[in-house]
Formats: C-alpha cells, structure tokens, sequence
C-alpha cells in the first residue's frame, strides 16, 4: 500500500446489462492506490449470464449485493452504484445500512419507497423497453443495445462493452423497492454525466439537486464513465470518502 493511504474498502455495482467488468479500469486505479475493491455481477449478467431467466428480479439482485456484504466481511464501505444499480443498491441498503459509510450515485436512479425503475423512467419510456422485450426478447429480457447509446465513443471501447453486455430481466425493471428509507441515513455523492442522451435519469438527477444533504458533482462524461473517464471518476470516488452528513432533514425520505 502506498504510504499514508488511509485503506478504504469500495464496492462498485454495475447498472443494466452491464456486470463487474465494466468497473476494471477504475477497479485498477483504486487498488493502486492501496485500496480494496469489490466489484460483484447480479445474477443473469455479465459472467452469471448462464443463470438468467425470467424469474430473476429485484429481489434476487437486491440479495446478490447483500451476500457480498456478508461473505467478505465487508464494513464502512464506499457504495458506489450506477445506473439500474442505484434502484438495487438503495433497496439493499435495509440489510446493509450499519456496513456502509457512504453512499455514490454515479448518474444513477435513485427510488423511493414503492417505486420500479418503470415508475421512475415514466410510462412512456417503460413501454419502449416491454415493447422491446416483446419483440426482441421472448416477452421476458431486455436485448443488450449498441455501446455508443451510453455515451462509449471510441471504436475500440465500443467493440470490447458490447462484446460483454447482456440480456437485463425485464421483471428487475418492474419490480418495485419496498422501502428505502435507511439508504438516506448516510451521506451520499451524486454524480452527473454530461451530456448524456439518458433522459430517463433527469428525475433522479433532478431529485438529488435539491437534497440539501448529496453531494453533487458534474462531470463531463458518458453515462459509462467508468469506461470512458475512469481517472476524473476515481478522483471523485476517492473524494467521497470523508464525506460527512450535513445533518439537516432530507426530503429523500
């Protein structure tokens, strides 16, 4: 470990159709920096592809991250989340809460109590994605969509992200949190990309400009940062950790 590197355990959790390979650049530079990092695929993605079916949902995701918690002894974590990742993430937080220090949203959705991500993105945006599923994915997934429509520009990255992404579980999109009040008991950072063509995002986006207690920061990135600018995403990520709770009321809750 470098010298007079206070040790910091991350957890990186990916967003939809993406999985734990997609945080390898930023994963490297954390642990160069003397730091432990996680970063666990949910079911159906990435290398747990083979298990995918249209019984996974929120709850088998929200499960995944728990267990990681509990079997590597993980405590006063950073959590970083993106994208899908935020709604799993802030569920997950009711089991996990007493583990973790603080909470990144890295241009993420971030639900409350009752809500999906279909509820979150809006009707008409959710009936893109089970018209898709109809047509291109036997009424159950959500078929993987060409790099360059999170943000990835260069040819290479392009070829190498869609070489790995993979078919989401429509069912984790409609599933909804049943609570996330304990997610709010931590301070959080939220990050912003921009611009970015996911429109689905200005709600939380909009949600943690008025929460007197994030953090926000904009960066001029892809929604796939940690692809595209794993440097300025780690130097944010490695900012959060002395975040400290301004202890004011948050309307998250």
């Amino acid at each position: 470990m470098p010298d007079n590197v206070s040790r910091t355990v991350f957890v990186l959790l990916h967003g939809g159709r993406h999985g734990g390979w997609c945080w390898q650049r930023v994963a490297r530079r954390l642990r160069a920096a003397g730091h432990e990092v996680y970063t666990p695929t949910l079911t159906g993605l990435g290398e747990r592809s083979h298990l995918n079916g249209p019984h996974i949902g929120l709850d088998t995701h929200i499960k995944d991250l728990v267990s990681v918690f509990e079997y590597e002894d993980v405590d006063d974590a950073v959590l970083v989340a993106h994208s899908y990742g935020g709604i799993v993430a802030t569920a997950a937080m009711e089991e996990i809460a007493e583990r973790v220090r603080v909470m990144v949203y890295v241009d993420a959705l971030m639900p409350r109590s009752g809500e999906s991500l279909f509820s979150i993105i809006g009707p008409a945006a959710a009936q893109a994605r089970i018209d898709r599923a109809q047509t291109d994915g036997e009424g159950w997934f959500i078929a993987p969509t060409d790099a360059s429509y999170w943000g990835v520009a260069d040819q290479d990255d392009i070829a190498w992200v869609n070489s790995k992404t993979t078919p989401q579980p429509i069912k984790t999109y409609r599933d909804a949190v049943a609570s996330a009040d304990r997610a709010w008991e931590h301070p959080a950072m939220f990050i912003e990309c921009r611009p970015s063509a996911m429109e689905p995002l200005t709600n939380p986006r909009e949600r943690a400009k008025v929460d007197v207690d994030f953090h926000y920061h904009v960066l001029n990135a892809a929604h796939d940062v940690m692809i595209t600018a794993p440097d300025e995403l780690t130097e944010l990520l490695l900012r959060a950790r002395g975040l400290v709770s301004t202890g004011q009321d948050s309307p998250r809750r």
